[in-house]
């Protein structure tokens, strides 16, 4: 029997994303992590961050810093990330274990200081974020049909209103891949076994609505 393209069987009789047995370093990630809906602020801010330092790097570069960043980063605490002042941005621009990119770091921490307000006004960012996903999919995509998939309307979208609240750094294309990283859009390919089971995630998973949960 022939494995469908952009499939891979594992040595556990497992059908994973091609991408996720690239290296041994994605396999945990694309297994317990990746589409499964998430609804925490912080893991939320953690993921537009790094989807955000992500851009013109490999994924697997700021996979393997990520520990690297939550310490560099007070664990993603926006609250606490805002504060940052001029001095802390020397020290993260001197620091070889994240991605040295000076615009990239201002603009995490600027993005915390909205991140604040717009907790305030939606009572979550889960609130937020999660108000932009799409109808949920009959069935799952193929892996060419995935292959030509980088932005949608709603990530378009969300890129055009968080420009407007003075977010920085985070174009359709950044904003599609933290919907798929967030759960928000489930993107496994046809076949993979994980793809049921953040379906399965998602259909029962409560949405918040202005911090009041919805279903």
């Amino acid at each position: 029997m022939t494995t469908p393209e952009g499939l891979v069987l594992g040595d556990d009789g497992l059908h994973r994303c091609a991408w996720a047995i690239s290296h041994p370093d994605y396999i945990a990630y694309h297994d317990e992590e990746w589409g499964r809906p998430q609804f925490d602020d912080r893991r939320l801010f953690e993921k537009l961050a790094l989807e955000s330092f992500q851009s013109g790097l490999s994924w697997l570069t700021i996979l393997r810093k990520r520990e690297n960043f939550r310490a560099a980063f007070a664990d993603f605490d926006f609250d606490k990330v805002a504060r940052f002042s001029e001095a802390d941005i020397e020290d993260l621009m001197g620091n070889v274990g994240i991605v040295r990119n000076r615009r990239k770091i201002e603009s995490v921490i600027h993005n915390a200081d909205r991140a604040i307000a717009l907790r305030s006004e939606m009572g979550s960012l889960a609130a937020y974020f999660w108000s932009f996903e799409p109808p949920r999919r009959e069935g799952f995509k193929t892996w060419p049909q995935l292959r030509e998939l980088t932005t949608s309307d709603e990530s378009k979208a969300m890129s055009r209103d968080l420009k407007r609240r003075g977010w920085r750094f985070l174009g359709p294309t950044t904003l599609y891949a933290f919907m798929q990283a967030a759960g928000i859009v489930n993107d496994h390919v046809d076949g993979c076994f994980a793809g049921p089971e953040c379906e399965a995630g998602a259909t029962a998973a409560v949405r918040p609505l202005h911090g009041r949960p919805r279903r």
